[in-house]
Parts: structure tokens; C-alpha cells; sequence
């Protein structure tokens, strides 16, 4: 064999096995570290580029998605615009993923079962762990960052099935295992009340914290309720994330509940101090009951995951986590249903408002964005519940969104210059219609044509005339 055809030979058992171990960390793309922006609102990346969190919840990726199904997954949101995935490390602690690997031994999280080497070819290198690490390396391969929950909250919260000890142990070896990784991100706790077994919490947010302070952590509450409730002042948390839950109005009698106005935990939560940035990171998702659990209820839909987007954006939100009842349990064909759903994760993820979902993202974008404040004063006629506007701006822009196509008054002379551009914003598509320039002062209405109804949204641009 000459010396030109042992290299190549070389060379192509070496491309065999990268294409069948996934990334190595020698060759692994990195994404940018994530930071808190310099005014504490916002995300953006080491760089100084703006970071919309644009978030799906694909809760059980890990678990119940096989390499062929992690590419398409991943694949099919970057198309979409999406650039956070929230996933469960562990949905239960006697996990078992798609190839029959347990994660445990003993169901004791301070015990993972790790083998050595990765090969996917080889049963007894491939485990649990080394597949979490395929779907990061593909996430990655996709500008994806990955929001990962530890250990799913009813794991804490039904009996003693962790400790302090486990978790910090179990926190740790995370720590270590996805040291380099910058497209991590904590999610601690996982829908679960932030007042009861505050020792693990604290106990995994630190230990994460401590040992990689460049990746972001923060919590995942219980429904209706924020992170900020108990964990504000913590300092492993970097930003904090609300549930604004899947009730209507009518559903939610707990007293002092937002109900449906996710909005009030933004502005709520950016009186706080130290300043945190703060978004919804379980809205309705779109295709679930009213309410979870009774299968007869309406499903929310398309509009309704727009609403709660523009609303808390808007409000001064960071980004915005959108969700699927399919996607979120990654239901295949044989699993048993929850929450009444009938479709496949693989058709779902074709659901009209993930589509819609990057127009949102893109109209941020379109703007400067660190200096971006949420200002109700441009609105003269706020309104509540599904009549409710509001309002968000720069120095030369301002958007006010409508959920109901409801007629807007604004109280114009809140930006610079001395005419504005007006323009309507369809959020179900991104296109654009010009509606005229006026004066940039006094008060001015604006009335969209057609009939006044739920879902007929659209935000109404005032950009500031050169």
C-alpha cells in the first residue's frame, strides 16, 4: 500500500466512526456562552448579539426520540425559528430511553450508569448518557441551546425518593459531564412548588452554579406561579421563568392568581431587585384541554399561544417558551395518551403556531433591542382580559399589540421625531401594511377593518419618520 492510500485509508475509518459516535469535543462546533444583558432585561450572547429566547417544550427528547428522531426534532425547529429546547434529564428515576438504557442504579440519582466509550454500534459503550450527549451534539449542529431539567419535580416532591446528598452528588457529576458545553442551560426544579423541599433545590441550583458559573441556571415552577415567588435573591438563579398554566379566567379561582394575564408576572417581576430577566416558560400549549384534564374542554389553539407571547413580550419579557400537547410527551404510536391527545409528535410539530412562532422572534429583532422598555402610557384605552393591549417601545419605535383587532388609541409624542410611520403587523404570517405617517403627537386612533373577535391579532408599528 503506497503512502497516499494509507491516509485516505486513514482518514475514512476515521469519518466511519465520527458519523457513528456523533461530534467529538475536538471537532464540535460551540455555540456562544449565553449572558444576562448589561441591563439585567435581557439575553444575549458573549458576543454582544441580541438572544431572543424563542423556546419549545420538548420535554421527553431524551427518553423517548431515537437518533433518527433527535435529527428531525432538531432539524425541524432551527426551520422554525427556534433556538431554546426545554428537555427532562430525568422525567422519572427509574428512567429507560428508547434503547433500553437506564439512567440509574437503583433508581438512586447519585448513581448514573455510565459505560465507557460511546459507539452507538456497540451495546456496551452506548448508555443513557452518551445518547443525551448525541442530542446535545446535534442541537448544537442546529444553533440550538438546550434548557435541561435535572430531575423532574414529582421525583422530590412525592416521598423520599432524593435527598440532599443524592442530589448534590447526582448535581455534580452533571456539572462535570457537561462542563464544556455552551449550549446547556439549568432548568432546576420541573413543575413543581418552589416553597417545599427548598434544601435539594438550592442544594442542585449551587452545585451547578458553583462549578460552571458561565452556564445559566434557573428554575421551572409549579402552574401559575414564578420562580421569583422563592428564589429571586438565590444566587445560582440568573433569570427567572413562570408557568402561566392552561387555565381560562373562569377555571382558576386560587386566590391572587394572574389567571390568563401572564403579562403581570413580567411586570411583577421586573420591580424586583437585583434586576433579573423573566419570561414564560409554560404558556398554554397549543392542542391541550382547557384546564389539562377534562378531554371534553375546547383545545387551546394557535392564537391563544400567540396571545400569551405577544403579551408578555411586549410586557418585557426576555423571550418566550411556546409548547405542544404531542411534542411536549413526544407521542408515538403505541404510547398511552395524556391529556386527551390524538396526535403524533412528528405531525404536531407542523402545528399552525409553531409556524407562527418566529414572527414574534423576528419582529424583536427588527428593532433595537437592549434599549426595548414595555410602556402602557402609549395606550389610551388599555382594556382587560382578551380586550387588554399593551404596549412596548424604543427610542424611535413603539408596538402595541392587539389580541381581538379591538380599536387602539394611542397617546402619541412617547418617541422621537416628529411624525411616525404607522404600519400594521400580522403575527400569523409577518406581512406588513402600511397604514399612513402622522404626527407624532396628541392622541390618535387606529381601527383595524373586520369584525372584532378573538384571534383577529395584530400589533400596530409606529416607527419614527427619518
Amino acid at each position: 500500500m503506497n503512502l497516499r492510500i494509507h491516509y485516505l485509508a486513514i482518514f475514512f475509518i476515521s469519518f466511519l466512526l465520527f458519523t457513528q459516535n456523533g461530534f467529538s469535543q475536538s471537532t464540535r462546533a460551540t455555540l456562544p456562552k449565553l449572558e444576562v444583558s448589561k441591563n439585567h432585561h435581557y439575553f444575549t450572547t458573549e458576543d454582544g448579539k441580541p438572544f431572543f429566547w424563542l423556546g419549545d417544550t420538548g420535554w421527553l427528547t431524551f427518553g423517548k426520540l431515537d437518533r433518527e428522531g433527535v435529527n428531525k426534532y432538531f432539524q425541524d425547529r432551527k426551520a422554525k425559528g427556534f433556538n431554546v429546547i426545554q428537555v427532562m434529564v430525568l422525567h422519572n428515576i427509574n428512567a429507560v430511553n428508547v434503547y433500553g438504557d437506564k439512567a440509574l442504579v437503583n433508581e438512586d440519582v447519585s448513581k448514573p450508569i455510565t459505560t465507557p466509550g460511546n459507539n452507538f454500534n456497540n451495546k456496551e459503550e452506548y448508555d443513557y448518557w452518551d445518547h443525551i450527549d448525541y442530542a446535545l451534539d446535534v442541537a448544537q449542529k442546529n444553533g440550538i441551546y438546550v434548557a435541561m431539567v435535572p430531575v423532574w419535580g414529582t421525583n422530590v416532591s412525592k416521598g423520599d425518593k432524593v435527598s440532599k446528598e443524592q442530589a448534590q452528588k447526582y448535581a455534580q457529576f452533571l456539572a462535570n459531564r457537561y462542563k464544556d458545553r455552551t449550549n446547556v442551560i439549568w432548568m432546576n426544579g420541573g413543575d413543581t412548588h418552589g416553597n417545599e423541599f427548598k434544601d435539594i433545590w438550592n442544594a442542585i441550583g449551587s452545585t451547578l452554579k458553583i462549578n460552571n458559573p458561565d452556564q445559566l441556571v434557573t428554575f421551572h415552577p409549579f402552574g401559575r406561579t414564578d420562580s421569583s415567588d422563592d428564589y429571586h435573591t438565590a444566587t445560582w438563579l440568573d433569570f427567572n421563568m413562570f408557568q402561566s398554566g392552561h387555565r381560562r379566567y373562569d377555571q382558576d379561582t386560587l386566590p391572587g392568581s394572574f389567571k390568563e394575564d401572564n403579562y403581570k408576572f413580567v411586570q411583577r417581576d421586573l420591580t424586583l431587585k437585583p434586576i433579573k430577566p423573566t419570561l414564560d416558560g409554560e404558556a398554554s400549549y397549543e392542542g391541550i384541554p382547557h384546564g389539562l384534564h377534562d378531554t371534553l374542554q375546547p383545545l387551546w389553539k394557535d392564537n391563544d399561544v400567540r396571545r400569551y407571547g405577544y403579551w408578555s413580550v411586549f410586557a418585557g419579557a426576555a423571550g418566550y417558551t411556546y409548547g405542544h400537547n404531542a411534542v411536549m410527551q413526544m407521542f408515538r404510536k403505541g404510547d398511552k395518551p395524556a391529556y386527551g391527545n390524538k396526535v403524533f409528535w412528528y405531525d404536531a410539530i407542523n402545528a399552525p403556531g409553531a409556524g407562527q412562532m418566529v414572527y414574534l422572534k423576528k419582529l424583536m429583532l427588527e428593532f433595537p433591542y437592549f434599549d426595548r422598555v414595555p410602556d402602557q402610557s402609549l395606550i389610551a384605552n388599555q382594556g382587560e382580559k382578551y380586550d387588554y393591549l399593551v404596549a412596548t417601545r424604543g427610542i424611535n419605535y413603539a408596538l402595541i399589540y392587539t389580541y381581538n383587532g379591538r380599536r387602539i388609541a394611542v397617546n402619541l409624542g412617547k418617541t422621537k421625531g416628529s411624525k411616525v410611520i404607522a404600519t400594521w403587523y400580522n403575527p400569523r404570517n409577518g406581512e406588513k401594511k402600511e397604514i399612513g405617517t402622522f404626527d407624532n403627537k396628541g392622541t390618535k386612533e387606529f381601527q383595524l377593518s373586520g369584525k372584532k373577535e378573538d384571534g383577529n391579532d395584530w400589533v400596530l408599528i409606529l416607527k419614527s419618520q427619518k
